[in-house]
């Protein structure tokens, strides 16, 4: 018997045994912790896989502002506030309006993100967002003409996010949304090259005018974990970091198509689309439902 052999024995009397909280497991090993959970049909934060969080939608939240709303869904909250200002129209579009949609994801909203120039993500959703609206034709962009080839109206669309948990194209979207049904802008005169829009009397409809949305796209996001075996529904922050990708599905009031898009790996089969779009045909019905009901 050698001199390990015989100290074997009593090395592993003395030896303690580790154990871990369920906090600290998670932060040494997230994606075992999460896969435990997934393997009931449940998440850490108690949701079924296909539940959304709560959410809410509140509209003229900036008044300085032309339109504007905030949305929260779970622990992510933005608020969008559009602005409208006078411009000369784009050489190829001179009885053309325009809007420019931008995604804000700052230090404020998680330690994530850093100050400077707008982060790759932040990037991806403003360019998402704009497409969405440009593709679906959400706005005739002839009804923002003041004077063909010499003004016109300008859509700057702003959305901040204040606290980040996940899933920030389905907030932004639906704040942009909501932002531009609540949309007044005053009723403007064009007199020899001067644009003139009174700003004294209170505005009502004889002075200003709503925008017109022919189509409200809506989204829901769904995070493929282990390769899409598992599909989670409205991906916190914590799931986001451990999925191998995403799908987003964006429909009109109608039930039509309107975007799909896939971010990072994963499979995307025919049958798990599918599964994606019906989900989201819920999901939209549910956000139209409170977005309505908080216009009342």
């Amino acid at each position: 018997m050698t001199a390990l052999e015989s100290t074997s024995p009593s090395l592993a009397a003395t030896s303690p045994a580790f154990t871990f909280s369920a906090s600290t497991f998670q932060k040494l090993h997230p994606t075992e912790f999460f896969r435990k959970f997934a393997s009931q049909g449940v998440r850490p934060d108690g949701r079924l896989l296909n539940a959304f969080r709560p959410t809410t939608v509140h509209y003229g939240v900036i008044t300085t502002a032309n339109g504007s709303a905030m949305v929260r869904i779970g622990g992510t909250t933005v608020v969008c506030g559009v602005k409208a200002e006078v411009a000369e129209p784009k050489l190829h579009t001179p009885d053309h309006g325009y809007f420019v949609p931008n995604v804000d994801l700052s230090p404020i909203c998680s330690g994530a993100f850093r100050p400077g120039p707008p982060s790759a993500q932040a990037q991806v959703v403003s360019e998402s967002i704009d497409r969405v609206l440009k593709e679906s034709k959400v706005l005739d962009l002839k009804d923002l003409c003041i004077e063909e080839g010499k003004a016109v109206w300008a859509l700057w669309v702003d959305v901040v996010c204040v606290s980040y948990d996940g899933n920030i194209y389905d907030a932004a979207l639906t704040a942009v949304m909501a932002a531009l049904a609540n949309v007044r802008i005053r009723k403007p005169t064009y007199d020899e090259g001067v644009v003139k829009v009174s700003g004294a009397e209170d505005m009502n409809d004889d002075n200003s005018f709503k925008l017109k949305l022919a189509r409200t796209p809506l989204s829901a996001t769904f995070a493929l974990f282990d390769t899409s075996l598992t599909v989670l529904a409205d991906p916190n922050d914590s799931e986001e970091s451990i999925c191998d990708g995403s799908i987003s599905v964006t429909l009109d009031e109608h039930g039509q198509l309107c975007a799909v898009s896939k971010v990072g790996a994963g499979s995307s089969s025919q049958s798990l689309l599918k599964q994606c779009i019906d989900r989201t045909r819920e999901r939209a019905t549910e956000l139209r439902a409170i977005m309505s009901q908080q216009q009342q």
